[in-house]
């Protein structure tokens, strides 16, 4: 789109969060705009940065949605944090239990079956048992 952009276009946007993760983007990207020569308007804010002062409302929007963007980040940093001190661990649950581990090592080494072989009668990838 950037690209595309002419002398006199105006990029809108539903919401301006959604063009960039970071102000420092979103900055970044408005200022190619606005040296294309074009302009920026978001609908959900109705923000307009053809003016001075829809400029102006843009740059204080922009660092609030920052601010909330971090606050949450740092939110579920805390959340797992204290997660962890409680014993809880995320993620996705193992694949094999340690017994079906230990089988599948047993499998391999005493009776010496192939990797897809065992893979397919535990139902889980070859990478999987590869790494068990």
């Amino acid at each position: 789109m950037l690209d595309q952009l002419r002398n006199g276009d105006v990029v809108t946007v539903t919401k301006y969060d959604r063009l960039a993760r970071s102000m420092k983007d979103l900055l970044e990207i408005v200022e190619t705009i606005r040296a294309r020569g074009a302009d920026f308007r978001s609908l959900a804010e109705d923000i307009d940065t053809t003016t001075p002062a829809g400029r102006l409302v843009f740059h204080v929007f922009a660092s609030i949605a920052q601010f909330e963007r971090e606050r949450i980040s740092e939110r579920t940093r805390e959340g797992l944090a204290s997660a962890r001190k409680r014993g809880r661990i995320g993620g996705r649950p193992p694949a094999l239990s340690p017994a079906q581990k230990d089988e599948v090592r047993r499998m391999r080494d005493d009776e010496h079956r192939a990797v897809p072989e065992i893979a397919r009668l535990f139902k889980v990838s070859e990478r999987t048992v590869r790494r068990a």
